[in-house]
């Protein structure tokens, strides 16, 4: 895990590390010349379950003693990035926020994979047809664009988030649970998506 450092005298990050014994640090600022020691919290290794699609993997991240983590925070493994997603405490109970101590199993969804979505495309006669795509974690969809997939071309109508619908507006793929809308004949689809 790679630490930065501010001075506390002048506010820069130009600082190096000039002696170091165990956890405790001698820094300096090359801006002005400021010494200082710090000491490091103590890292606990803490279990970690990563999604990636319909695949999990157990490994496990370093994380700072004392500190709070919350669903939603992005910690960093060996070598993936990942979001959590779940807090789990001892006699199974689930929390959306911890400190680092209590904590038995941490979850989570990589980053470096692409976000996978599901599509629904409302047919004539009640009939609806049904996708996943894989689309890039940045990428942005908006009510009333038109998308094509698997042949077919929609409008978005709706966007279901990770916490509401969208009738209006827009969102990041990465937030986004599902999309839906109706198929249209004669419509130039903006971009076409790739099934999954």
């Amino acid at each position: 895990m790679e630490e930065y450092f501010i001075c506390p005298e002048c506010g820069s990050d130009d600082v190096e590390v000039i002696k170091e014994r165990g956890r405790e640090l001698t820094l300096r600022c090359n801006e002005c010349g400021n010494v200082w020691i710090i000491t490091l919290p103590k890292l606990i290794k803490v279990p970690l379950i990563v999604s990636k699609h319909e695949r999990s993997f157990r490994t496990s991240v370093e994380l700072p003693e004392g500190e709070e983590i919350r669903v939603g925070d992005i910690v960093e493994t060996e070598d993936d990035e990942v979001r959590i997603t779940g807090i789990e405490l001892e006699g199974d109970r689930r929390v959306e926020r911890a400190e680092i101590g209590e904590i038995r199993t941490l979850w989570g969804e990589s980053l470096t994979y692409p976000k996978v979505i599901k599509v629904s495309i409302y047919l004539p006669k009640g009939v609806t047809q049904a996708f996943k795509v894989k689309v890039g974690r940045d990428e942005e969809f908006v009510v009333g664009e038109v998308l094509e997939v698997g042949g077919y071309t929609f409008r978005i109508e709706k966007i279901k988030t990770e916490t509401k619908m969208l009738r209006h507006g827009g969102a990041r793929a990465d937030k986004i649970v599902s999309i839906m809308g109706h198929s249209i004949l004669r419509a130039r689809a903006r971009r076409s998506l790739e099934i999954y």
